[in-house]
């Protein structure tokens, strides 16, 4: 079969490389002048620091055929997110964990008298928390809300964590232990030399064609016999019932000598410091020496047609309106809808992969059986 991709970034790679491994003819095509999505990694040409260009993204997963498809195609190197937060004129240590209480409340607690502690100062009478606040207030109370998650989350989402589902915040550890890893999934770790070679190794295929600064026409998929959209849902119907929200995001990018916070994370909790956090690239490859180094303040705000979209969000409105997108979706023929845009779901890279694989299996199965292909191998809802 001839089969178009629409995105050249790990949705796009993935299915269009085991599509092509099983005989199809593959084109893919993207906006862009790279590959890659927002995973597109380069080197700055100042420093020759590797530079996640939309912002750093790190490769954790419990998911073992994930972890040894992407060493397939390069090496990953150790590395662990050590996050730190600037709050209230100190330095802490994220996710919560007993050195941040300690720190914060002054005291050398146990981790038993730590958890017991915490426990005391949780607000007992929110039994089933609806909201962020409500969460945040049962689980850690709130000295630590006010300290960690309140005036991050109002930047992030630009709006009151008591909007928020609290669904958003169970995704937050509190560790009675000093554990300070970020994740605790199994297998964590950086690509050597970024994540666009990986994405080009995945590419490389007789079969695969790749026509970057392309956009997508619907005229362009009558010359196929299958499509997949990893665009935005709502684009592919020429967002004729509304644009779905998102949060996008701003990067204020300058470079330094030496050593300028001595993490690759610092964000910052404090409402009246502007951006949530500065990261620091050379830090996301500790096996590499540079003497300069470059920087990224991150803003978040609202997405316009002009952004680039990061994070759904998935708030009552626009999940009405998603439902009546995923209607329009499972009507139409010959396409199948991938990835974190063409579901509208925030997706971690292990998950976009793990899915990616899945529902390029899937598709080979329908073509066995004769039967269709859905529009979801996942449904966004």
């Amino acid at each position: 079969m001839n089969i178009l991709l629409v995105g050249a970034g790990l949705s796009g790679a993935v299915i269009g490389r085991r599509l092509a491994e099983a005989g199809h003819d593959i084109t893919i095509v993207d906006g862009r002048d790279h590959i890659g999505g927002n995973c597109h990694t380069e080197r700055d040409a100042e420093t020759d620091v590797m530079v996640h260009v939309y912002g750093p993204h790190i490769f954790h997963t419990d998911d073992e055929e994930v972890w040894t498809y992407v060493n397939e195609f390069t090496t990953f190197m150790p590395y662990k997110n050590r996050v730190k937060t600037t709050s209230q004129g100190q330095v802490f240590s994220l996710p919560i964990n007993l050195h941040t209480i300690n720190q914060y409340y002054g005291k050398t607690m146990r981790p038993d008298e730590a958890r017991e502690f915490i426990a005391s100062i949780g607000d007992s009478s929110i039994e089933e928390p609806e909201t962020f606040e409500e969460q945040a207030l049962k689980f850690v109370g709130p000295d630590l809300y006010e300290a960690f998650f309140k005036g991050y989350t109002e930047k992030q989402w630009g709006c009151s964590p008591t909007e928020l589902p609290a669904s958003i915040l169970k995704r937050l550890p509190v560790r009675f232990n000093y554990d300070d890893n970020y994740f605790f999934h199994k297998f964590q770790g950086m690509p050597e030399n970024g994540y666009t070679p990986m994405i080009e190794a995945i590419l490389k295929h007789d079969k695969i064609t790749v026509k970057l600064n392309t956009w997508y026409t619907p005229e362009m998929g009558e010359g196929f016999d299958h499509v997949f959209w990893s665009g935005p849902l709502d684009g592919f119907f020429d967002y004729k019932l509304g644009r779905l929200g998102y949060r996008t995001l701003d990067f204020e990018k300058f470079t330094e000598r030496g050593d300028y916070q001595g993490c690759a994370v610092m964000n910052y909790g404090d409402r009246d410091v502007p951006f949530t956090r500065i990261t620091e690239h050379k830090h996301f490859s500790p096996w590499e020496e540079h003497e300069g180094t470059v920087c990224y303040r991150e803003f978040s705000r609202s997405c316009t047609p002009d952004d680039i979209p990061y994070y759904p969000i998935r708030m009552v409105d626009e999940k009405a309106m998603l439902a009546d997108y995923v209607a329009l979706a499972e009507e139409s023929e010959g396409v199948t809808f991938v990835g974190r845009l063409g579901t509208y779901r925030y997706l971690d890279m292990d998950v976009t992969i793990r899915e990616a694989m899945d529902t390029a299996t899937m598709f080979l199965e329908h073509q066995e059986k004769g039967s269709k292909m859905p529009a979801f191998a996942v449904s966004p809802q």
